[in-house]
């Protein structure tokens, strides 16, 4: 926990997850919010998703 980015790449991936719930609440939930929401909710988690991932592979690639 020491390195600073492992704790970026841990919240990196953390808000993927709060995203990916926030989105299925809202496509559970169903009604107005999911209607106005979905489609901007699902391309900021795909966004924080790329993110995350080239975070991870620049971690991986300084770390060996």
């Amino acid at each position: 926990m020491s390195d600073p980015l492992f704790v970026v790449v841990v919240v990196a991936c953390l808000a993927v997850v709060v995203i990916l719930m926030i989105g299925l609440g809202g496509f559970a939930g169903g009604g107005a919010f999911n209607r106005k929401n979905s489609n901007k909710l699902m391309r900021y988690r795909i966004g924080a998703q790329a993110i995350a991932v080239a975070l991870i592979l620049l971690y991986v690639w300084l770390r060996n």
